[in-house]
């Protein structure tokens, strides 16, 4: 996203309506740190004291789908929203029009907590990231930006995901298929809008300080990065058991390392809005190798742990770096990490080590997933004070 929201600001015409939604990155990256921050304690109090929520009343079932279509599905909307303009350089969506898509994506976290026909929720729940698929396919056509047709195609098999999701127990596909299926598609969106911007803002950085040498630019090693990730975690939705699946996981962790390193994470130190990012892909390689491990030894590393090395290490480091990085820069603020915004970095990394390293001690489980939930979710709250006011207000 490199051209700013003031430069388009030409091509727009006279905005007068609220800010707030003046630009897809301002409703849906302050609701999606806003949802993350208080829905993680909500499903901590259900897990700790046993109450019923969301649709069926399975609170861990609420939490899985929340997280993952709630949470990580404003995200992708507001990054998506705010970066097509940018790549075709048409209108963004604003004003009224996003107003209602904002409201599809709210409605959804409301029927999905407050239960009803399952027919119904599933299509108001389903609705929202079908309108996000189809919103991107228009601009990304229209303006000719046959490069990024692969992040289209991603969105809507994250559309169809969440139709896996609800459909589950009726088609009596394996467990958690649709989760699987989801988390399969954000990793390659973290792959690929990762492997573009953490390498770019690395270099960016360096040539102004004038250091040498400069991150490894995307190359044939990168492409078979790529394709060996998808095809292992292609295997991983349907046989996520298998010991062909775990191994791939060992293999594609080693090879994400290397990638990591050819960028020199090492060499932005002291410029935090950048090296977050190369903390962020680190999980990425970590979760891999904990997720094949915890498949060839079980006994000795659950799934579930390895899972959130994924979900609340790499998505949520991950996602709180870009949302972070494009708030400051559209809108119109320095592109500096404050102590707050270092703050946020830092709760949410011990957050997502303390959910990996607690339960293994000799503190109760329920303690000690609630005390990593609380210091996780802490970082999305402090986002939320301290850039929900530039988010409401015009840009500077």
């Amino acid at each position: 996203m490199a051209e700013t929201e003031q430069s388009l600001g030409d091509k727009r015409g006279a905005y007068s309506e609220p800010a707030f939604f003046s630009h897809g990155f301002r409703p849906f990256f302050f609701s999606a740190a806003l949802f993350a921050g208080l829905a993680v304690p909500l499903w901590m109090a259900a897990f700790t004291h046993g109450y019923r929520i969301g649709a069926d009343g399975n609170a861990l079932g609420w939490h899985a789908h929340e997280m993952v279509f709630g949470y990580v599905g404003a995200v992708v909307t507001g990054f998506i929203m705010t970066a097509i303009p940018n790549w075709t350089g048409r209108l963004p969506v604003m004003g009224t029009p996003l107003a209602l898509l904002f409201m599809l994506w709210l409605t959804g976290r409301v029927v999905m907590f407050v239960g009803g026909n399952a027919l119904v929720i599933a299509f108001v729940d389903c609705l929202f990231l079908f309108a996000v698929a189809g919103l991107a396919w228009r601009e990304v056509i229209v303006g000719q930006n046959w490069r990024n047709l692969p992040i289209c195609a991603l969105i809507t098999l994250l559309a169809v995901s969440n139709i896996v999701w609800h459909a589950e127990p009726a088609l009596n596909l394996p467990y958690q298929t649709g989760q699987r299926s989801a988390l399969v598609v954000i990793t390659i969106l973290m792959l690929l809008i990762g492997g573009r911007i953490i390498p770019s803002f690395t270099t960016n950085w360096m040539k102004k300080q004038g250091m040498l040498p400069l991150p490894t630019p995307f190359n044939l090693f990168d492409k078979m990065a790529l394709l060996i990730s998808a095809l292992v975690m292609t295997c991983w939705i349907m046989a996520p058991t298998s010991i062909v699946t775990g191994w791939g996981f060992l293999i594609i962790a080693a090879l994400h390392l290397v990638r990591l390193v050819r960028w020199r994470g090492w060499a932005v130190v002291r410029d935090p809005l950048v090296l977050v990012l190369h903390i962020a892909y680190i999980w990425i390689p970590v979760s891999f190798g904990m997720i094949g491990f915890a498949i060839l030894q079980p006994e000795i590393l659950t799934a579930a742990h390895a899972l959130h090395a994924l979900t609340t290490g790499a998505i949520g480091q991950l996602t709180m770096a870009v949302m972070t990085r494009a708030s400051l820069g559209h809108c119109g603020r320095e592109l500096r990490a404050g102590t707050g915004t270092v703050a946020i970095y830092i709760l949410i990394f011990i957050g997502a080590l303390l959910r990996i390293i607690l339960p293994f001690g000799d503190m109760g489980y329920a303690l000690a997933m609630s005390i990593a939930a609380m210091v996780w979710a802490s970082g999305f709250l402090l986002f939320v004070m301290l850039y929900g006011p530039m988010l409401f207000a015009p840009r500077r």
